[in-house]
């Protein structure tokens, strides 16, 4: 199973559903980036070879904000909404639906 930022991505899958188990990637952005870096999506994560591999990883660490550094960012975000006693906030704060949802 080949490794990117630290998560190993399922090997036997195509590489843009593969990339997909990188939190902050979805299906569209996956695509995208099979697209940017040159890499066929149809062909399979363990076929990837390490130049391909270091290549995604290059172009997730410098356009795309995912796994640690995204957690933080909504975690940060959060943390302000329920700083500044905004109603968002006390939603979070009570663990209740924030967007409107019933209860």
């Amino acid at each position: 199973m080949p490794r990117i930022f630290g998560v190993e991505i399922p090997g036997r899958k195509r590489t843009e559903y593969a990339l997909c188990s990188i939190y902050g990637i979805g299906l569209t952005l996956a695509r995208e980036i099979c697209e940017k870096s040159g890499i066929d999506p149809a062909k399979k994560a363990d076929a990837l070879n390490d130049e391909e591999l270091s290549q995604i990883s290059k172009l997730l660490q410098t356009e795309y904000r995912t796994e640690g550094d995204l957690r933080r960012e909504i975690s940060g975000n959060i943390r302000r909404l329920i700083s500044i006693n905004s109603y968002r906030g006390s939603r979070h704060r009570r663990g209740l639906p924030v967007r409107g949802q019933r209860t």
